[in-house]
């Protein structure tokens, strides 16, 4: 029997809706709305559409639009500034600086700029320092989406063998992390990986974000196991992931498709991430940030 697709478009819908009631509570009840602020340095394609995107989402939900547009040849110093401005500026509840960056910008000196509760993309060393202490912090919005998509099924995790392929600060690190807070029992695999098939055949949840197109096929998933793609990629034969959807579909119970699997779950849990930062700056926050302390 055919796997379940995961409907990552239904799940970001409600997650996106329930923001936006959370923006109305808050300003209903005296708070401000919301300001999201997006840095996009230079002009590349992509970047300017997935900008955009935000952008429009983030206005949907009743924030205030604070976007920042820098030339691709600012210099390092320019660019901090803007980012110190909008980290001092009280209408901001959220920096995000998309990326790539121009190469001649030090990526790693503008995001360690970002103040750790303004980090709604999860990526500074503050941040990730307190994913790995499973302290409360703002998450990065691309696991955070995974863990959203199994909680909607209910996936059990708990005991559970999880396999994440890949290693990025990005997707890969901070989601085992993840994992690990829920009491699962996670394996990160990588390029020196030795028999990457035999290793994911283990996971009763597989979660794959290696950047390589249809790298994972049937051999290498468990039959019934949790699939969730988080590659995406353009083709001749339009968008595909790093699994092997059709194929992999007649082994696993349930998986995610791509595109509408991971992908609208990343801007709904920046939205979030937005909410939950504006809580905590205006002293409205009702625990924890995204995440409790696990043993």
């Amino acid at each position: 029997m055919p796997a379940e697709l995961i409907n990552g478009t239904a799940i970001a819908r409600q997650v996106r809706e329930d923001v936006a009631r959370g923006v109305a509570e808050l300003v209903a009840t005296g708070g401000a709305a919301p300001g999201l602020a997006t840095v996009l340095i230079g002009d590349d394609p992509a970047s300017e559409v997935y900008v955009r995107n935000k952008r429009r989402a983030c206005t949907a939900a009743g924030m205030i639009d604070q976007h920042r547009h820098l030339p691709g040849d600012v210099d390092q110093a320019t660019a901090a500034a803007l980012i110190d401005q909008l980290a001092a500026d009280p209408a901001v509840s959220g920096i995000l600086l998309q990326l790539p960056t121009p190469a001649h910008l030090d990526v790693e000196v503008l995001l360690a700029r970002i103040p750790a509760d303004k980090d709604v993309d999860g990526l500074t060393v503050a941040n990730a320092g307190l994913l790995a202490q499973g302290r409360p912090g703002l998450r990065p919005c691309t696991p955070s989406g995974v863990m959203a998509l199994l909680d909607q099924h209910d996936v059990p995790l708990q005991g559970a063998e999880a396999v994440v392929v890949g290693r990025s600060v990005l997707v890969g690190k901070p989601m085992a992390h993840l994992l690990l807070e829920r009491h699962a029992t996670v394996t990160t695999c990588h390029s020196r990986t030795r028999d990457l098939a035999e290793v994911c055949r283990r996971a009763d949840v597989l979660v794959v974000a290696a950047g390589i197109p249809g790298l994972i096929g049937p051999e290498a998933v468990k039959p019934a196991a949790t699939v969730i793609d988080v590659g995406i990629h353009r083709s001749g034969n339009g968008l595909r992931g790093d699994v092997d959807t059709a194929a992999v579909a007649e082994v696993a119970s349930r998986i995610t498709p791509v595109p509408g699997g991971v992908g609208p779950m990343t801007i709904a849990l920046l939205l979030a991430n937005t909410l939950t930062a504006a809580r905590r700056q205006q002293g409205r926050a009702d625990g924890p940030i995204n995440g409790t302390t696990a043993s």
